[in-house]
């Protein structure tokens, strides 16, 4: 909604790169809540995510109320991420969270635009197309992807790899629009991809695994000092007979 709303005082390019900071919010967020302290790695990483948004958005102007706007909803963003992370972590059930939160969103903003949004059948039959584009793809399945691939992946990790959502904006924009970025804008788009591929390429990197064999296994001999002293009065004295029962050490 914070989003939505932004837009009445802000730029599309201010609001494109300012909901971008999201990617350096969220390991902060992270941080502060979960203690999850940000790399070296991945702090360069969402720093170059951040430029790289600067970059192809073309700059930024004065800020405005829909800038500080447009703010408040990263940070928002970056604190759904970490819940969400860890939310996932602990129950591990995508569809359940992802439909729980399309209908509380939806029972959150359907009054909402009843009273302000002159919702109409008719209006809402001339945008089915673009309605539909809008619910399944950019909303159902792109959250629904989310959602499930944050069971495995760190919130700050994917805060950078979901600001790809910027690169493929500017590239559907030159497809299917007939748009074209400037020297600045492409090398903008570069660096996030780098900076995606970096956070990627770290996730694969093997764990150092403990040899089994690395040293002698200790011992806990606490378990057996609880023995009641009566079972060893009952034992069988195995040194009370005939000694060459055991001389064989084979046996």
């Amino acid at each position: 909604m914070l989003q939505q709303l932004c837009y009445l005082g802000a730029t599309v390019t201010n609001a494109s790169f300012l909901v971008s900071t999201a990617t350096v919010m969220t390991p902060l967020a992270a941080w502060v809540l979960i203690g999850e302290r940000p790399t070296a790695s991945l702090t360069a990483a969402a720093g170059l995510t951040v430029i790289g948004a600067l970059l192809l958005s073309g700059g930024i102007a004065g800020l405005s109320s829909g800038d500080l706007t447009a703010i408040l909803s990263a940070a928002c963003y970056a604190l759904w991420m970490v819940e969400l992370g860890r939310h996932m972590q602990a129950h591990a059930r995508p569809f359940t969270a992802a439909a729980t939160q399309f209908l509380g969103a939806a029972a959150f903003a359907l009054p909402l635009g009843a009273l302000q949004g002159n919702l109409s059948l008719a209006a809402a039959l001339a945008a089915g197309p673009e309605l539909a584009v809008l619910g399944v793809f950019s909303t159902a399945i792109a959250f629904g992807i989310q959602i499930a691939a944050q069971r495995f992946t760190p919130a700050s990790h994917a805060a950078v790899i979901v600001s790809a959502e910027s690169v493929f904006g500017a590239l559907g924009a030159a497809i299917f629009l007939g748009e074209r970025n400037s020297p600045a804008g492409a090398l903008g788009a570069a660096i996030i991809l780098g900076a995606i591929l970096s956070v990627a390429m770290s996730n694969r990197t093997p764990q150092a695994r403990t040899p089994l064999l690395a040293g002698p296994i200790p011992f806990d001999a606490a378990p057996f000092a609880a023995v009641p002293a009566t079972w060893a009065g009952n034992r069988p004295a195995l040194n009370s007979g005939p000694l060459e029962e055991y001389d064989d050490p084979c046996r």
